[in-house]
């Protein structure tokens, strides 16, 4: 889906989230963002445990 953006392209879209959401309210997502991810893969390690 996105594997044609560039590095400057990805530079420029983190530039414009940072002015829209600001410092505060990214940190907030990013930090949301890690716990989501840890608890997938914790839910796929205990599936694979389970298979």
């Amino acid at each position: 889906m996105f594997s044609n953006l560039g590095s400057g392209e990805i530079v420029v879209i983190a530039i414009i989230v940072l002015v829209l959401f600001g410092n505060k309210k990214l940190n907030e997502l990013a930090k949301g963002l890690g716990q989501s991810v840890k608890e997938i893969k914790k839910i796929k390690k205990d599936i694979e445990d389970d298979i």
